[in-house]
């Protein structure tokens, strides 16, 4: 008898596996932990699919949803707060249907790992009205992909693929299947279907309508039987309804003998199979992360279960809490003498970004209305450069509230910066930057290009020569798409020169006082990125010459310490930038070959 080989995977990348084996055509996607690798595993797969980065998640969403038209079976990818960018498309693809199946896989972040907040997305699919399916480990993310386009493609929806971090980032083994080649029908115009205007969105809704009926139907059969939902009768006394990474913490966690309805298709949620799996057991429990997303809708049935009021709705779960907060049992832990030092994320050593942030500390009067990305770590100490932070390209609409706010309460002695990086601004800042243009903002925007989108792990962008492909590619200017706006003066600056730094940085102020519009713009390739060739020397402190002032410590580079009462700089770390050398007053810091 053959053994069939299996591969130990991470969930995203038996997602892309899955992505291949399903047959589909077209991806599309903007980067975004937990998500990234899933489309970053798909290059592989070239020959038999199509995969890019797209500017961002709208984008993303809309071509896919393109190729889906067309008939081709398409994926996009995205972290849950991309899929507030791209909601105004998910919405409307939700009204219209689809051509191939179309899948939007969601990557959830319960406890904030990598996100500015712990948002439930499976609450998109039902203000969507579209499907949700949801994998709970590497195997089913690869298998359920498939499924998923078959649910797309027989009830005519979108499937939104809702993952957490867990399920993302957690390995098992994958066995793997050949690839179902779907070929499309030829295309048809069809504007009936297709071109959303009110009438035909109108004519639309009883349609979706009927749809979650159906869905609802096909949740109690079909998808028993093809493994979407699961059910696992024990004896009768305890019941746990759950879906995700929380089956699997149950089934480590609830005794011998509960019954398990295990959900795949949770949205619609198939309220008959729930209703009979509720009159097998005595006690029903409903385990899943964050919201009551599932308990609040089999409560509102009338069926009698418990959940929310033991587990809680805030942050990830794991075995433990689950037997703590269910059965009471704390684990035996050993409690460490002292406290683990805290090691906040930091600016890398040699970061491009860090002298940028160090010129405008040095001004009290500066506002600094930042964006996601390595950048916002500029709000650490002591670099303290950062005053808001919202979301992808708020860092130039923020900054212009800002600046009309100052401009209606008479506060003349500030000047704003918005900030946002090189990703961010193809990303979403472009429209700011309009903004700004336009309404006559007065405030400098700042794109830091670091040739690359850094924080979600050195993606290529709109302005970084390459495809996700690896194929070459136009390389956007931030500077002429400036100048196209009517930005004057536009400033490009090496961050890491800071007496340049402070100059550029003092032209755009006195630009603006003399009510121009100056924007800035500070480009050097980050260290990390390996097709850049960088010098090789370091830093080394003069303690002859080191008078012991700190100046050195204020750059903020990990690199940089105090010992023995002189400032030290840790050679395995120094990259030899020299920003903590310019800013020593007394040229302590030296900078020599490896």
């Amino acid at each position: 008898m053959e053994i069939a080989m299996k591969h130990l995977m991470s969930g995203n990348e038996a997602t892309a596996r899955g992505v291949y084996e399903a047959g589909i055509k077209v991806a599309s996607a903007y980067p975004g932990t937990p998500s990234t690798e899933i489309l970053e595993e798909l290059p592989q797969y070239k020959d038999s699919l199509y995969c890019e980065w797209a500017p961002n998640e709208k984008v993303a969403t809309e071509v896919a949803y393109g190729a889906s038209v067309a008939g081709s079976r398409s994926v996009t990818t995205m972290k849950m707060v991309g899929l507030n960018v791209a909601a105004d498309p998910l919405f409307t693809a939700g009204y219209m249907g689809v051509g191939g199946a179309y899948i939007i896989v969601n990557a959830d972040d319960p406890s904030c790992h990598s996100s500015q907040n712990e948002q439930d997305n499976r609450h998109y699919a039902r203000a969507a009205k579209i499907a949700c399916i949801e994998p709970s480990d590497p195997q089913e993310c690869k298998d359920f992909v498939a499924l998923a386009c078959e649910v797309s493609e027989q009830f005519d929806t979108p499937v939104l693929y809702r993952t957490t971090t867990r399920v993302n980032h957690s390995k098992g083994l994958v066995e793997f299947g050949e690839r179902t080649e779907v070929t499309a029908k030829p295309y048809a115009r069809n504007t009936r279907k297709f071109v959303c205007v009110p009438a035909n969105a109108y004519a639309n809704h009883p349609l979706v309508e009927e749809r979650l009926i159906k869905l609802a139907e096909y949740g109690c059969t079909t998808a028993v039987e093809n493994g979407l939902n699961k059910l696992e009768l024990g004896d009768g006394k305890i019941g746990v309804i759950t879906a995700g990474i929380s089956y699997t913490y149950a089934k480590e966690v609830f005794p011998e003998g509960t019954s398990f309805l295990k959900l795949g298709l949770t949205f619609p949620l198939p309220m008959k199979l729930i209703a009979d799996f509720a009159k097998k057991v005595e006690k029903l429990y409903v385990i899943e992360e964050l919201e009551p997303f599932m308990e609040d809708q089999i409560k509102a049935a009338g069926i009698p279960c418990v959940g929310k009021e033991l587990i809680g709705n805030m942050y990830e779960l794991n075995t433990q809490l689950v037997r703590e907060r269910i059965f009471g049992e704390k684990a035996d832990c050993i409690v460490p003498d002292q406290a683990v030092a805290k090691r906040p994320p930091a600016l890398c050593p040699g970061c491009p970004h860090r002298g940028f942030f160090y010129t405008l500390s040095k001004n009290k009067n500066y506002v600094v209305t930042g964006d996601i990305g390595c950048y916002t770590l500029g709000v650490a100490p002591p670099l303290n450069c950062m005053d808001v932070c919202i979301c992808m390209g708020g860092g130039f609409s923020a900054g212009m509230g800002i600046s009309k706010s100052f401009e209606q309460e008479g506060v003349t002695d500030k000047v704003i910066f918005g900030v946002v990086g090189d990703s961010t601004f193809f990303h979403s800042g472009m429209t700011g930057a309009a903004e700004i243009i336009w309404n006559n903002g007065r405030m400098i925007p700042c794109v830091l290009d670091n040739r690359i989108t850094g924080m979600t792990g050195h993606q290529e962008n709109p302005g970084s020569g390459f495809t996700l492909q690896g194929d070459p590619s136009a390389m956007l200017s931030v500077e002429k798409i400036f100048t196209a706006y009517g930005f004057d003066p536009v400033l490009t600056v090496d961050p890491q020169d800071l007496t340049a730094m402070k100059n550029t940085v003092d032209t755009a102020v006195a630009a603006l006082n003399e009510g121009k519009h100056p924007a800035i713009v500070t480009r050097r390739p980050c260290l990390l990125i390996k097709r850049v060739k960088h010098e090789k020397a370091l830093c080394k402190v003069n303690p002859d010459k080191c008078r012991s002032c700190k100046s050195c410590l204020k750059v903020g580079c990990a690199a940089v310490s105090l010992k023995d009462g002189k400032a030290f700089i840790d050679a395995t770390q120094c990259v030899g930038c020299t920003v903590c050398a310019q800013a020593c007053p007394f040229d302590a810091i030296e900078k020599e070959e490896k």
